[in-house]
């Protein structure tokens, strides 16, 4: 097991017993007293942008823990990739067992990720994914992001469908997620590869709203003023789809089962799946955040010398207001 070195920085993590290093190391290291056998990982989060980050971030700390032989460290990059790359040379230089992140954007990893193969330290890319040669990460926990696209698309076909509307023009707008990011790239493919088949659906515009309430709201103010015939919303996220519900009502409209706008979003929080059940939200299409027990699996088939598939699904489902309510108490985010 590798011997864990702690930076002395500012930032979240997990950060205990440190003691000063009687060594030629460089300045500002220390290390962990009495570490013992724990698997060490050092763990690089996005940020806290949206109910479902917050998610993800809480399944990792649920199954990583002291109990079950880990010593999980933990960073907040607050949005920007430069902070992950500070972080990841953070934790190579700790020296830790397994580094873990999600990509904020798929470019610009190749460097960092060339240092930690260099360092002998496996990387697992989770939820979003980095541009670069396979050999610089060990495998991949994601859901499947395309797919989750596709599946809005063709639920849109069936809802136009049982309202006779299928060949009628339809105008929609898209409220994207941060931009570069692969969740971003595969829901706007996915969801565009199924459009294109339908020469009356009308894109009338795309903008990011960053994934935040705040931003969506925004944005969507910004398309009601610009554009007079919005059918149908389409939010990568369900943060984004508070902020445009939001303002949608404060200029008088209406969305759902029923009403002005057809909303269709993206994750299935909690509170998103309240809004499906009361027709506020036509649909929400699960990208599933509980992705820390299949990190655990995979950290111990490496630690077995198991080999390993690349790429490792999430399962997830597709709620409507004629599903949702089954499900509605199990939800624990």
């Amino acid at each position: 097991m590798a011997t864990l070195l702690l930076l002395t920085q500012g930032g979240c993590g997990v950060f205990r017993d440190i003691v000063p290093r009687e060594t030629d190391e460089p300045e500002g290291h220390a290390r962990i007293q009495d570490n013992g056998e724990l698997i060490i990982v050092g763990f690089s989060q996005i940020g806290s942008e949206s109910i479902w980050r917050t998610a993800n971030t809480a399944s990792v700390e649920r199954a990583l823990t002291k109990e079950k032989g880990y010593f999980l460290i933990s960073d907040n990059a607050r949005q920007k990739q430069e902070n992950q790359i500070k972080a990841i040379r953070s934790y190579i230089s700790q020296r830790v067992d397994y580094i873990v992140f999600s990509p904020i954007t798929e470019d610009g990893w190749d460097t960092v990720l060339e240092e930690a193969r260099d360092a002998g330290i496996p990387v697992i890319l989770m939820d979003r994914m980095a541009n670069v040669d396979e050999s610089l990460y060990a495998t991949r926990i994601c859901t499947d992001v395309t797919k989750e696209g596709e599946k809005a698309a063709r639920w849109l076909e069936g809802d136009l469908k049982e309202k006779n509307r299928l060949h009628d023009d339809i105008n929609i707008v898209v409220l994207q997620g941060t931009l570069g990011s692969s969740s971003e790239l595969e829901r706007t493919a996915g969801f565009e590869s199924i459009a294109a088949q339908h020469g009356n659906w009308h894109i009338l515009d795309r903008q990011t709203g960053d994934f935040t309430t705040a931003k969506g709201k925004e944005v969507m103010e910004q398309f009601l003023k610009t554009y007079a015939d919005i059918d149908v919303v389409v939010s990568q996220n369900d943060d984004m789809t508070f902020g445009a519900i939001e303002a949608i009502e404060e200029a008088g409209l209406t969305t759902g089962v029923g009403g002005d706008i057809i909303i269709i979003s993206f994750d299935a929080v909690r509170d998103a799946l309240k809004l499906v059940q009361a027709g506020k939200i036509n649909v929400d299409i699960e990208c599933n955040p509980e992705q820390g027990e299949y990190l655990d699996m995979v950290i111990q088939k490496l630690e077995r010398g198991e080999p390993l598939e690349k790429v490792y699904m999430v399962e997830e489902m597709v709620f409507t207001q004629r599903n949702v309510s089954g499900y509605l108490e199990s939800r624990t985010y």
